[in-house]
Formats: structure tokens, sequence, C-alpha cells
């Protein structure tokens, strides 16, 4: 899996965050997604890659700018008690 951080600047509320979040599940297959207005990004969990500038282009399209995208290997956090199921 794929964690793919984006710098996005312009989000002002949780409404933003949202209108944000749609785009990216509209032009991707993802995990997870989730934005914070107060960190100015947004974090996508993902199979594969996602292709840069497809995503730049979506969230463009909502009004608000990317600044930077980063990607890096993700692997699920384990539960608490998961070392008792050994």
């Amino acid at each position: 899996m794929v964690r793919t951080t984006v710098k996005v600047d312009g989000m002002m509320c949780g409404m933003c965050e949202s209108h944000v979040n749609d785009a990216v599940r509209k032009a991707f297959q993802v995990n997870k997604v989730t934005s914070s207005h107060t960190k100015g990004e947004t974090v996508i969990i993902t199979d594969t890659p996602v292709d840069e500038a497809k995503l730049k282009t979506a969230i463009n399209a909502t009004g608000y700018e990317v600044k930077g995208v980063t990607s890096e290997p993700y692997e699920k956090k384990k539960g608490l008690f998961s070392f008792l199921h050994k």
C-alpha cells in the first residue's frame, strides 16, 4: 500500500476538506482519504501509487491549490492486542 501526502493551499473549514476528499475519491480508487485544513494537507491511502498529474488536476479543479506531493510505502498498523493472535 502507498501513503500519499498532498500539501493543499486554500482549505479553510470542514466543508473544504470534504470537497477535496470527494474529488480524490472520484478520481482514484482509495482505501482511505482524510484532509485537514489546519495542517493544510490531504493524506491518501491506496493499493498502488497515484498519478500525481491526475491528482493535482482533480484537486486544483475544486479551487484549492496543490503545493506538493510526497509518497511512501504504507503498512497498516496492527491492533493493540494483535500479538495475542499468533
